[in-house]
């Protein structure tokens, strides 16, 4: 009886989390903590053997653990179904992670590109598997630095562009309809979609950011 009431008055508390009004501050915040994350989880994947004191981590409260868990899961499903989209991101760009500037401008236009015919989960679990990508181009490269460049270029693109579409849906927590419960298998039609949207704009995006105003 002891650990059903803990866990009552700990799923209290997480609601309690969710159930009042996010300012965008804070909304910002818990965006760059899961990006942050979601890039530590794929370093590690790649061997690359970070840290989280490395990238400057915080722990997540209870509130976003199983967030970060679900994003995971569903960023590990599209990278499933399309591996090589999401690998090797810089050359597929055809930029250079020497330089923050240009992989802050790449990062950010491809964004705007995954978002131009509006917003859905799929495309924000795009955008995630996106910066995790780079990310790892920059470490394998030697240039570690540019990782924290990454994460605060995504929480400069949620403030500007998704944060009032996170506020309508009540914040982050609204990402666990994506997926099936007991298993977190994600449900498919918005992965399709997401695929077909992101395969145009990888391989277009360095002239697209380059151009000439």
């Amino acid at each position: 009886m002891e650990v059903l009431r803990r866990s009552s008055v700990f799923a209290a508390e997480v609601l309690d989390v969710f159930d009042r009004s996010l300012s965008d501050k804070e909304l910002v915040s818990q965006s760059k903590a899961l990006c942050r994350d979601y890039i530590l989880s794929r370093l590690n994947q790649n061997g690359l053997g970070w840290s989280k004191s490395e990238l400057n981590f915080t722990p997540p409260n209870a509130a976003l653990a199983e967030v970060t868990m679900v994003l995971l899961c569903l960023g590990d499903e599209l990278e499933c179904i399309q591996p090589s989209l999401y690998r090797n991101v810089a050359r597929q760009l055809n930029i250079s992670v020497a330089m923050e500037n240009v992989v802050s401008d790449a990062f950010l236009g491809v964004a705007t590109e995954i978002f131009s015919a509006g917003v859905t989960w799929g495309k924000v679990v795009s955008l995630y598997a996106v910066a995790g990508a780079l990310a790892v181009d920059c470490v394998r490269q030697g240039y570690p630095s540019t990782v924290q460049v990454l994460v605060d270029s995504l929480g400069q693109f949620v403030r500007k562009f998704l944060v009032h579409w996170l506020k309508r849906r009540g914040g982050w927590t609204e990402i666990m309809k994506c997926v099936v419960k007991k298993d977190l298998a994600p449900e498919q039609p918005w992965l399709s979609s997401t695929v077909e949207s992101i395969k145009y704009f990888l391989t277009t995006m360095y002239v697209y950011i380059m151009k000439e105003p």
